[in-house]
C-alpha cells in the first residue's frame, strides 16, 4: 500500500473527532460520502449532509454532558493502492463511565488529488460494549 500520509491523516481525523470539532471533521469527509447505518435492526442510508448533521448532534451531546469520546482503532486494512479501511469503535464516557453500547465504524478512506477523504462507512450502532471489549480483530 502507498501510505502517502494515511497515518497522519487518520490521527488528525481521530483528533478532530475526540475534540468534537464539527469544523474540522467536515474537512475529512468527501462531498460524495455514502453511508449505511444499522440501528435497532433498521437500515439507514445517508450521504454527506445527513452525516454532518449526525456529527453535529453527537458533538453537541458530548459537549452538553461534559463527556468525552473513547475511540479504539481496531484494524487498518489496505483495500487498494489508494484506499484503506479503518475499523473503529466509538463510545461516549460520561462522568468516567462508558455507555453500555458502542458504535462500530467500518470507514473507507480514499486518496484522491493528494488528499485522503472519508468516502464510505458501514456503521453498526448500539453494539454491546462488553461484547466489543472482549473481541479482538
Amino acid at each position: 500500500m502507498n501510505d502517502s500520509g494515511f497515518r497522519e491523516f487518520l490521527d488528525a481525523y481521530l483528533k478532530a473527532w475526540k475534540n468534537s470539532s464539527i469544523t474540522e471533521i467536515k474537512t475529512f469527509i468527501s462531498p460524495d460520502y455514502q453511508a449505511r447505518e444499522i440501528s435497532g435492526g433498521e437500515i439507514i442510508d445517508f450521504g454527506y449532509g445527513e452525516s454532518i448533521e449526525g456529527w453535529n448532534q453527537g458533538f453537541q451531546f458530548v459537549k452538553e454532558k461534559q463527556a468525552e469520546w473513547e475511540l479504539d482503532e481496531r484494524s487498518i486494512i489496505p483495500l487498494r493502492e489508494n484506499e484503506c479501511l479503518a475499523i473503529l469503535s466509538a463510545n461516549i464516557v460520561i462522568d468516567g463511565k462508558p455507555m453500555n453500547s458502542v458504535n462500530l465504524f467500518f470507514n473507507t478512506f480514499k486518496l484522491s488529488h493528494g488528499e485522503w477523504k472519508l468516502v464510505r462507512s458501514y456503521i453498526e450502532a448500539g453494539v454491546s460494549s462488553s461484547a466489543v471489549m472482549q473481541t479482538t480483530i
